[in-house]
Protein backbone atom coordinates (compact mmCIF):
# COMPACT_ATOMS: atom_id res chain seq x y z
CA UNK A 1 0.00 0.00 0.00
CA UNK A 2 1.44 3.42 -0.91
CA UNK A 3 2.55 5.55 2.03
CA UNK A 4 1.44 9.06 2.97
CA UNK A 5 -1.87 9.14 1.13
CA UNK A 6 -4.27 11.55 2.85
CA UNK A 7 -7.90 11.54 1.75
CA UNK A 8 -9.54 14.96 1.59
CA UNK A 9 -13.26 15.66 1.46
CA UNK A 10 -13.07 17.99 -1.53
CA UNK A 11 -16.78 18.44 -2.21
CA UNK A 12 -20.26 17.66 -0.93
CA UNK A 13 -23.72 17.89 -2.40
CA UNK A 14 -27.33 17.11 -1.54
CA UNK A 15 -30.70 16.83 -3.21
CA UNK A 16 -33.93 17.27 -1.25
CA UNK A 17 -36.71 16.96 -3.81
CA UNK A 18 -39.87 19.01 -3.94
CA UNK A 19 -41.05 21.65 -1.52
CA UNK A 20 -40.94 21.16 2.26
CA UNK A 21 -43.96 19.13 3.41
CA UNK A 22 -45.43 19.26 6.94
CA UNK A 23 -46.63 16.12 8.71
CA UNK A 24 -50.20 17.29 8.18
CA UNK A 25 -49.58 17.11 4.42
CA UNK A 26 -47.94 13.68 4.38
CA UNK A 27 -51.15 11.79 3.61
CA UNK A 28 -51.88 14.21 0.77
CA UNK A 29 -48.55 13.30 -0.84
CA UNK A 30 -48.45 9.60 -0.02
CA UNK A 31 -52.19 9.04 -0.47
CA UNK A 32 -54.86 7.85 1.93
CA UNK A 33 -55.23 4.12 2.54
CA UNK A 34 -58.93 4.03 1.70
CA UNK A 35 -59.03 0.25 1.13
CA UNK A 36 -57.18 -0.79 4.29
CA UNK A 37 -59.19 -2.44 7.11
CA UNK A 38 -61.06 0.07 9.26
CA UNK A 39 -59.08 -0.84 12.38
CA UNK A 40 -55.84 -0.13 10.53
CA UNK A 41 -57.07 3.26 9.32
CA UNK A 42 -58.12 4.30 12.81
CA UNK A 43 -54.81 3.13 14.24
CA UNK A 44 -52.91 5.06 11.57
CA UNK A 45 -54.71 8.28 12.51
CA UNK A 46 -53.65 7.84 16.13
CA UNK A 47 -50.11 6.91 15.11
CA UNK A 48 -49.78 10.09 13.07
CA UNK A 49 -50.39 12.20 16.19
CA UNK A 50 -47.88 10.16 18.18
CA UNK A 51 -45.23 10.48 15.45
CA UNK A 52 -45.76 14.24 15.27
CA UNK A 53 -44.86 14.49 18.95
CA UNK A 54 -42.02 11.93 18.99
CA UNK A 55 -40.15 12.75 15.78
CA UNK A 56 -40.06 16.55 16.04
CA UNK A 57 -39.87 16.71 12.23
CA UNK A 58 -41.22 19.96 10.85
CA UNK A 59 -40.68 19.21 7.14
CA UNK A 60 -40.37 16.18 4.86
CA UNK A 61 -39.34 15.98 1.21
CA UNK A 62 -40.97 13.74 -1.39
CA UNK A 63 -40.14 13.20 -5.05
CA UNK A 64 -43.79 12.85 -5.97
CA UNK A 65 -46.47 15.09 -7.46
CA UNK A 66 -49.48 14.72 -5.14
CA UNK A 67 -51.93 15.60 -7.91
CA UNK A 68 -50.68 13.51 -10.84
CA UNK A 69 -49.42 10.73 -8.49
CA UNK A 70 -46.28 10.57 -10.63
CA UNK A 71 -42.74 10.51 -9.29
CA UNK A 72 -40.69 13.60 -10.14
CA UNK A 73 -37.27 12.02 -9.40
CA UNK A 74 -35.71 8.64 -8.83
CA UNK A 75 -32.59 7.34 -7.09
CA UNK A 76 -30.44 8.06 -10.13
CA UNK A 77 -31.66 11.59 -10.90
CA UNK A 78 -31.38 12.69 -7.26
CA UNK A 79 -27.88 11.20 -7.03
CA UNK A 80 -26.82 13.01 -10.18
CA UNK A 81 -28.06 16.36 -8.83
CA UNK A 82 -26.18 15.83 -5.56
CA UNK A 83 -23.08 14.70 -7.49
CA UNK A 84 -23.00 17.82 -9.66
CA UNK A 85 -23.00 20.01 -6.53
CA UNK A 86 -20.15 17.99 -5.02
CA UNK A 87 -18.16 18.26 -8.25
CA UNK A 88 -18.75 22.01 -8.38
CA UNK A 89 -17.50 22.47 -4.81
CA UNK A 90 -14.44 20.34 -5.59
CA UNK A 91 -13.71 22.30 -8.77
CA UNK A 92 -13.80 19.13 -10.85
CA UNK A 93 -15.42 17.99 -14.08
CA UNK A 94 -17.37 14.74 -14.22
CA UNK A 95 -14.95 13.14 -16.69
CA UNK A 96 -12.19 13.43 -14.06
CA UNK A 97 -13.98 11.02 -11.69
CA UNK A 98 -12.08 7.74 -11.42
CA UNK A 99 -14.42 5.78 -9.12
CA UNK A 100 -18.12 5.84 -8.24
CA UNK A 101 -19.40 4.02 -5.16
CA UNK A 102 -23.12 4.08 -4.44
CA UNK A 103 -25.10 2.92 -1.41
CA UNK A 104 -28.84 2.50 -0.95
CA UNK A 105 -31.21 0.69 1.38
CA UNK A 106 -31.99 -2.01 -1.20
CA UNK A 107 -32.20 -2.29 -4.96
CA UNK A 108 -33.03 -4.77 -7.69
CA UNK A 109 -32.55 -2.85 -10.95
CA UNK A 110 -30.37 -4.05 -13.82
CA UNK A 111 -28.06 -2.39 -14.73
CA UNK A 112 -27.24 -1.24 -11.22
CA UNK A 113 -27.51 2.37 -10.03
CA UNK A 114 -23.77 3.16 -10.09
CA UNK A 115 -23.46 2.66 -13.85
CA UNK A 116 -26.71 4.52 -14.50
CA UNK A 117 -25.29 7.46 -12.56
CA UNK A 118 -22.03 7.15 -14.49
CA UNK A 119 -23.96 7.34 -17.78
CA UNK A 120 -26.09 10.28 -16.62
CA UNK A 121 -22.94 12.21 -15.66
CA UNK A 122 -21.43 11.52 -19.07
CA UNK A 123 -18.44 9.58 -17.74
CA UNK A 124 -17.17 7.24 -20.45
CA UNK A 125 -15.12 4.96 -18.19
CA UNK A 126 -14.49 4.66 -14.43
CA UNK A 127 -14.50 2.15 -11.61
CA UNK A 128 -17.87 1.66 -9.93
CA UNK A 129 -19.84 -0.42 -7.46
CA UNK A 130 -23.29 -0.44 -5.85
CA UNK A 131 -23.92 -1.54 -2.27
CA UNK A 132 -27.26 -2.11 -0.56
CA UNK A 133 -27.23 -2.50 3.22
CA UNK A 134 -30.01 -0.32 4.60
CA UNK A 135 -28.70 2.67 6.59
CA UNK A 136 -25.11 1.36 6.64
CA UNK A 137 -24.95 1.35 2.83
CA UNK A 138 -23.74 4.96 2.59
CA UNK A 139 -20.96 4.24 5.08
CA UNK A 140 -19.95 1.08 3.20
CA UNK A 141 -19.81 2.98 -0.07
CA UNK A 142 -17.55 5.46 1.74
CA UNK A 143 -15.42 2.62 3.13
CA UNK A 144 -14.95 1.07 -0.32
CA UNK A 145 -13.85 4.41 -1.79
CA UNK A 146 -11.60 5.15 1.19
CA UNK A 147 -9.77 1.83 0.95
CA UNK A 148 -9.34 1.96 -2.81
CA UNK A 149 -7.90 5.46 -2.69
CA UNK A 150 -5.58 4.47 0.18
CA UNK A 151 -4.37 1.48 -1.84
CA UNK A 152 -3.41 3.76 -4.72
CA UNK A 153 -5.89 2.14 -7.10
CA UNK A 154 -7.74 5.45 -7.65
CA UNK A 155 -6.88 9.09 -6.97
CA UNK A 156 -10.45 10.29 -6.41
CA UNK A 157 -13.93 8.92 -5.83
CA UNK A 158 -17.50 10.11 -6.04
CA UNK A 159 -19.41 8.54 -3.15
CA UNK A 160 -23.20 8.63 -3.38
CA UNK A 161 -26.30 7.55 -1.53
CA UNK A 162 -29.98 8.11 -2.24
CA UNK A 163 -33.36 6.92 -1.04
CA UNK A 164 -36.79 6.97 -2.67
CA UNK A 165 -38.72 5.90 0.42
CA UNK A 166 -41.93 7.40 -0.94
CA UNK A 167 -42.06 4.75 -3.66
CA UNK A 168 -42.65 2.10 -0.94
CA UNK A 169 -44.96 4.28 1.14
CA UNK A 170 -47.51 5.60 -1.37
CA UNK A 171 -50.99 4.18 -1.09
CA UNK A 172 -50.77 2.65 -4.57
CA UNK A 173 -47.81 0.47 -3.55
CA UNK A 174 -49.72 -1.55 -0.95
CA UNK A 175 -52.10 -4.46 -1.27
CA UNK A 176 -54.26 -2.48 1.13
CA UNK A 177 -56.69 -5.16 2.39
CA UNK A 178 -53.65 -7.16 3.62
CA UNK A 179 -51.67 -4.32 5.15
CA UNK A 180 -50.55 -4.68 8.77
CA UNK A 181 -49.63 -2.09 11.40
CA UNK A 182 -45.91 -2.86 11.28
CA UNK A 183 -46.00 -2.27 7.50
CA UNK A 184 -47.31 1.28 7.96
CA UNK A 185 -45.02 2.23 10.84
CA UNK A 186 -42.57 3.99 8.52
CA UNK A 187 -44.99 6.28 6.68
CA UNK A 188 -44.22 9.19 9.00
CA UNK A 189 -40.55 8.27 9.48
CA UNK A 190 -39.04 8.24 6.01
CA UNK A 191 -38.81 10.60 3.06
CA UNK A 192 -36.66 11.11 -0.06
CA UNK A 193 -33.22 12.57 -0.74
CA UNK A 194 -29.66 12.05 -1.92
CA UNK A 195 -26.17 13.00 -0.79
CA UNK A 196 -22.75 13.04 -2.46
CA UNK A 197 -19.13 13.25 -1.33
CA UNK A 198 -16.07 13.84 -3.52
CA UNK A 199 -12.88 12.34 -2.08
CA UNK A 200 -9.39 13.17 -3.37
CA UNK A 201 -5.95 11.74 -2.60
CA UNK A 202 -3.42 14.23 -1.27
CA UNK A 203 0.26 13.89 -0.37
CA UNK A 204 -0.38 15.19 3.13
CA UNK A 205 -3.27 16.31 5.31
CA UNK A 206 -3.28 20.09 5.23
CA UNK A 207 -5.82 22.88 4.60
CA UNK A 208 -9.01 20.85 4.58
CA UNK A 209 -11.27 18.19 6.09
CA UNK A 210 -9.71 14.73 5.88
CA UNK A 211 -11.19 11.24 6.25
CA UNK A 212 -9.31 9.37 8.99
CA UNK A 213 -11.22 6.10 9.47
CA UNK A 214 -14.32 4.25 8.26
CA UNK A 215 -15.76 1.40 10.35
CA UNK A 216 -18.29 -1.38 9.83
CA UNK A 217 -19.59 -4.46 11.62
CA UNK A 218 -22.67 -6.65 11.93
CA UNK A 219 -23.80 -7.88 15.33
CA UNK A 220 -27.12 -9.33 14.18
CA UNK A 221 -26.05 -12.96 13.82
CA UNK A 222 -28.18 -13.98 16.80
CA UNK A 223 -30.82 -11.25 16.66
CA UNK A 224 -34.06 -11.33 14.67
CA UNK A 225 -34.53 -8.97 11.76
CA UNK A 226 -36.32 -5.86 12.98
CA UNK A 227 -36.98 -4.34 9.53
CA UNK A 228 -37.67 -6.32 6.37
CA UNK A 229 -39.97 -7.33 3.58
CA UNK A 230 -40.99 -10.96 3.05
CA UNK A 231 -39.43 -11.45 -0.37
CA UNK A 232 -37.46 -14.70 -0.65
CA UNK A 233 -33.91 -14.84 -2.02
CA UNK A 234 -35.14 -15.46 -5.56
CA UNK A 235 -37.45 -13.72 -8.01
CA UNK A 236 -41.17 -14.22 -7.43
CA UNK A 237 -43.99 -13.83 -9.89
CA UNK A 238 -44.85 -10.12 -9.40
CA UNK A 239 -48.58 -10.81 -9.15
CA UNK A 240 -48.05 -13.54 -6.56
CA UNK A 241 -45.78 -11.22 -4.59
CA UNK A 242 -48.44 -8.49 -4.61
CA UNK A 243 -51.28 -10.88 -3.82
CA UNK A 244 -49.39 -12.13 -0.75
CA UNK A 245 -48.17 -8.67 0.27
CA UNK A 246 -44.56 -9.89 0.41
CA UNK A 247 -43.32 -6.55 -0.97
CA UNK A 248 -44.55 -4.57 2.04
CA UNK A 249 -41.71 -3.10 4.14
CA UNK A 250 -42.23 -3.73 7.85
CA UNK A 251 -40.52 -2.67 11.07
CA UNK A 252 -40.89 -3.97 14.60
CA UNK A 253 -42.74 -1.77 17.05
CA UNK A 254 -40.91 0.16 19.71
CA UNK A 255 -41.28 -2.45 22.47
CA UNK A 256 -39.92 -5.32 20.34
CA UNK A 257 -37.23 -3.10 18.86
CA UNK A 258 -36.10 -1.92 22.29
CA UNK A 259 -35.76 -5.53 23.50
CA UNK A 260 -33.30 -6.30 20.69
CA UNK A 261 -31.56 -2.91 20.66
CA UNK A 262 -30.76 -2.96 24.38
CA UNK A 263 -28.60 -5.69 25.91
CA UNK A 264 -28.00 -6.05 29.67
CA UNK A 265 -24.63 -4.30 29.32
CA UNK A 266 -25.84 -1.42 27.14
CA UNK A 267 -27.35 -0.68 23.74
CA UNK A 268 -25.90 -2.27 20.62
CA UNK A 269 -25.17 1.29 19.49
CA UNK A 270 -22.95 2.30 22.40
CA UNK A 271 -21.15 -1.05 22.42
CA UNK A 272 -20.43 -0.74 18.69
CA UNK A 273 -19.27 2.85 19.08
CA UNK A 274 -16.94 1.79 21.90
CA UNK A 275 -15.44 -0.89 19.66
CA UNK A 276 -14.83 1.72 16.96
CA UNK A 277 -13.23 4.13 19.44
CA UNK A 278 -10.95 1.36 20.76
CA UNK A 279 -10.04 0.05 17.31
CA UNK A 280 -8.76 3.42 16.11
CA UNK A 281 -7.69 4.76 19.53
CA UNK A 282 -9.79 7.85 18.94
CA UNK A 283 -9.19 11.05 20.87
CA UNK A 284 -12.59 12.72 21.16
CA UNK A 285 -11.40 15.78 23.06
CA UNK A 286 -11.63 17.83 19.84
CA UNK A 287 -15.04 16.45 18.81
CA UNK A 288 -17.02 19.25 17.16
CA UNK A 289 -19.93 17.42 15.55
CA UNK A 290 -21.42 14.01 16.38
CA UNK A 291 -23.78 12.74 13.67
CA UNK A 292 -26.18 10.07 14.90
CA UNK A 293 -28.00 8.72 11.86
CA UNK A 294 -31.37 7.88 13.45
CA UNK A 295 -34.89 8.79 12.26
CA UNK A 296 -35.88 10.41 15.56
CA UNK A 297 -34.35 13.19 17.63
CA UNK A 298 -35.89 11.49 20.67
CA UNK A 299 -33.86 8.32 19.99
CA UNK A 300 -30.73 10.35 19.30
CA UNK A 301 -31.01 12.14 22.62
CA UNK A 302 -31.47 8.85 24.49
CA UNK A 303 -28.29 7.61 22.81
CA UNK A 304 -26.49 10.74 24.00
CA UNK A 305 -27.16 9.71 27.61
CA UNK A 306 -24.97 6.64 27.03
CA UNK A 307 -22.35 8.50 25.01
CA UNK A 308 -21.42 10.67 27.97
CA UNK A 309 -19.21 7.87 29.31
CA UNK A 310 -17.04 8.26 26.19
CA UNK A 311 -16.67 11.98 26.84
CA UNK A 312 -19.06 12.90 24.02
CA UNK A 313 -20.80 16.10 25.04
CA UNK A 314 -24.51 16.50 24.33
CA UNK A 315 -23.94 19.82 22.56
CA UNK A 316 -21.90 18.06 19.86
CA UNK A 317 -25.01 16.25 18.55
CA UNK A 318 -25.57 17.50 15.00
CA UNK A 319 -28.90 16.98 13.33
CA UNK A 320 -30.96 19.03 10.88
CA UNK A 321 -33.64 16.36 10.56
CA UNK A 322 -36.38 18.68 11.79
CA UNK A 323 -36.01 20.79 8.65
CA UNK A 324 -35.18 18.02 6.15
CA UNK A 325 -36.97 14.88 7.30
CA UNK A 326 -35.19 11.53 7.45
CA UNK A 327 -34.06 10.14 4.09
CA UNK A 328 -32.39 7.01 5.47
CA UNK A 329 -28.89 6.09 4.20
CA UNK A 330 -28.05 9.42 2.52
CA UNK A 331 -28.71 11.44 5.68
CA UNK A 332 -25.09 10.98 6.77
CA UNK A 333 -23.90 12.69 3.57
CA UNK A 334 -26.69 15.29 3.54
CA UNK A 335 -25.69 16.30 7.08
CA UNK A 336 -22.03 16.57 6.03
CA UNK A 337 -23.10 18.82 3.18
CA UNK A 338 -24.91 21.05 5.68
CA UNK A 339 -21.79 21.22 7.84
CA UNK A 340 -19.54 22.07 4.89
CA UNK A 341 -21.85 24.81 3.63
CA UNK A 342 -23.17 26.31 6.86
CA UNK A 343 -20.58 25.81 9.60
CA UNK A 344 -17.13 27.28 10.23
CA UNK A 345 -14.65 24.50 10.92
CA UNK A 346 -11.44 25.12 12.86
CA UNK A 347 -8.12 23.29 12.82
CA UNK A 348 -8.26 19.92 14.65
CA UNK A 349 -12.08 19.88 14.76
CA UNK A 350 -13.32 16.27 14.60
CA UNK A 351 -16.52 15.02 12.98
CA UNK A 352 -17.70 11.59 14.16
CA UNK A 353 -20.64 9.68 12.70
CA UNK A 354 -22.09 6.33 13.75
CA UNK A 355 -25.22 4.40 12.82
CA UNK A 356 -27.10 1.28 13.89
CA UNK A 357 -29.56 0.00 11.33
CA UNK A 358 -32.22 -2.48 12.42
CA UNK A 359 -32.82 -4.80 9.46
CA UNK A 360 -30.06 -7.01 10.93
CA UNK A 361 -28.25 -4.68 13.32
CA UNK A 362 -25.44 -3.72 10.98
CA UNK A 363 -23.37 -0.77 12.25
CA UNK A 364 -20.93 1.66 10.71
CA UNK A 365 -19.15 4.95 11.32
CA UNK A 366 -16.51 7.38 10.13
CA UNK A 367 -14.15 9.98 11.59
CA UNK A 368 -12.96 13.17 9.88
CA UNK A 369 -10.49 15.81 11.11
CA UNK A 370 -9.78 19.35 9.98
CA UNK A 371 -6.11 20.02 9.17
Amino acid sequence: MPENIAIRLAGTGACLPGKPVTINEVDHYLGDLTEAPEKIRKWLSRMKLLMKEMLEVEYYHYAIDPFTRQFTEDNVTMSVKAARKALEMAGMQAHEVELITYGSAHQDQMPTASVRIQEALGIEACGEMSIHANCTSAYKALLAAYEMIRSGRYRNALVLSSSMSSSELVAEYYNQPLVRKEELFLRYFLCDGAGALLLKAEEKATNGLFLDHVYMESIGGRKPSAMSNRRPAYWMNPKTEFDLGYHHLAQMFQEELRANFHDPDGSVFIKGLKRMVRKYDLDLSHLRFFQVNFPSRHISELIMDECGELGIRRETLYTKMSMMGYAGPPMAFISLDQIMREETLNSQDVILSFVTEVSKFMQAGYVMTVH
